[in-house]
């Protein structure tokens, strides 16, 4: 019975030391082995995970399209306020892949990435043959551009528009008005000014944006260092860019917007936009999950399109106007345009008063990208921007009537996507459901090792305890024998007793 006990307290004994000893191993070596796992998968080498994710995004990606149709041209002409309807979404599947992919040995790694859109009319509002009428950009942004030469050049200008029967507003179709049309007042604007749109044939807001590249990127492949993973080493062979008055305002910041580098703080990540002819930077706004996955959401901050007497470290990107846009002419031709959030959000209130039919919310034209801090990973993102043409009355062109100075919206897009199916999956399981297993066994093994461990040491006390209690009665039985048996052997036999009664 007692080795049978004894038995017992040295297998709980044996267990709970070894819980103890794998809690304590994943405990110290854990954290060290889900890092180590993190930083093999996430950096660009062809043996990690997300290697065949970077080169072929298989996130399905879309391209939303909202167009500003303008309801009053003929009242905007005579100086009204103009009033717009916004029209769509006209929805693109989007395709993303590289090409050219070349590694270096400076650790970095060039590649073009292109494009192809298709569009989707079960998820858009509106087919590409519907008519929109709409500013006629390239009348009214060449009246703008050469509202400073001679008068006798406008003049030239606007007897050439005349003849070609151009008019401040058009009415095409959505698919011309993004994917280009025939005008042949390029060709015009060109021999009356050599050089100011160089553009031959068509004309689109669009009309570069599909099958193309969005120029030669070079980044830091993370083999020596990690932390510079998928960081931009140089866009088009450039360190900086030259369209803008300051060195902090041509930076390369950041990444090329696909992925960071793993183990995020929640401050801060940039990232270089070609499309916006800069460096952006997101603010952390608050934690989450996503289907499961952890994620940090970052947002764009006010100042991202603030002015630079708001923001003054915005300053390099002005000559600039109402807080809220940003002028891109010095990178778009010298075209009058500018960006900014959809609906002017987080704009001056002045630039939606002089638009009707304007209604900027957080809830629909807000940006976020929601990333998975561990690994860098965009799990859920919309990058929503809006494309804008500031017009007016110019002396001498008689076509821009009395137009009243405005920054007219033309369209907004988001470029939407998240990660699904298989390839969720796939992320969940190596990069969140794997080192939560580990992370959840170290507490298990050492909340296990505690009992087991007492549990051997009360079974061994009370082990200790019975032997020390059949020894003692042992010794107390033996003691009683052999006080017993000398008194016994004194006593007188009975005849004796008797005799001496007698």
């Amino acid at each position: 019975m007692a080795a049978a006990g004894r038995r017992a307290a040295v297998g709980l004994g044996v267990v709970g030391a070894a819980c103890l000893l794998l809690g304590v191993c994943l405990l110290l070596a854990g954290p060290a082995i889900i890092k180590e796992q993190v930083i093999k998968n996430v950096r660009i080498d062809p043996s990690s995970i997300s290697f065949n994710m970077w080169r072929d995004i298989p996130v399905p990606f879309y391209l939303t399209v909202n167009l500003f149709e303008v309801q009053n041209p003929q009242q905007v002409l005579q100086g009204a306020k103009p009033k717009v309807n916004q029209r769509g979404p006209y929805v693109y599947r989007e395709f993303k892949y590289k090409t050219n992919i070349t590694f270096h040995d400076n650790d970095t790694v060039s590649y073009l990435e292109y494009r192809q859109l298709f569009f989707r009319p079960d998820l858009s509002n509106g087919t590409e043959d519907e008519y929109i009428v709409m500013p006629n950009i390239l009348m009214l942004g060449a009246a703008v551009m050469m509202e400073n030469l001679p008068s006798f050049v406008k003049f030239l200008l606007s007897g050439a528009l005349a003849g070609l029967k151009q008019e401040a507003f058009i009415n095409r179709t959505v698919g011309e008005i993004l994917w280009g049309y025939e005008d042949p007042l390029l060709d015009t604007i060109n021999a009356i000014v050599p050089g100011l749109i160089p553009y031959k044939g068509k004309f689109g807001i669009f009309i570069e944006f599909n099958n193309s590249n969005s120029g030669l990127f070079t980044v830091n492949t993370g083999m020596k260092n990690i932390s510079q993973v998928h960081m931009v080493d140089s866009w088009n062979g450039l360190k900086k860019v030259n369209y803008w008055r300051s060195n902090e305002c041509n930076m390369i910041n950041g990444t090329a917007g696909e992925m960071w580098p793993p183990y995020m703080s929640p401050t801060s990540l940039e990232f270089y936009s070609p499309d916006a002819c800069r460096s952006m930077k997101l603010v952390y706004e608050q934690s989450g999950k996503f289907k499961g996955v952890p994620t940090y959401r970052f947002v764009a901050p006010k100042t991202l399109f603030a002015n630079g007497t708001v923001y003054p470290p915005n300053e390099g990107f002005c000559p600039c106007r109402q807080s809220g846009i940003q002028n891109v002419s010095s990178c778009r031709l010298n075209a009058p345009m500018f960006i900014s959030h959809p609906h002017f959000y987080n704009g001056d209130p002045s630039l939606v008063d002089a638009v009707e039919g304007l209604n900027p919310s957080k809830e629909e034209h807000a940006l976020f990208l929601d990333v998975h801090p561990m690994t860098g990973i965009p799990m859920n993102c919309s990058i929503k921007l809006q494309l804008n043409q500031y017009m007016k009355q110019v002396s001498g062109i008689l076509q821009t009537g009395k137009i009243q100075p405005v920054v007219m919206p033309l369209l907004w897009f988001a470029e939407s996507g998240y990660i699904d199916g298989s390839v969720l999956s796939q992320f969940y399981t190596n990069l969140v459901l794997i080192p939560s297993i580990l992370d959840y066994l170290q507490y298990i093994f050492l909340g296990l090792s505690v009992p087991l461990i007492i549990s051997a040491a009360l079974v061994m006390m009370s082990q200790e305890k019975c032997s020390l209690f059949w020894s003692s009665n042992k010794k107390n039985s033996d003691s009683n024998k052999a006080t017993q048996g000398p008194s016994t052997r004194n006593l007188p036999p009975i005849k004796v007793l008797r005799e001496a009664r007698l």
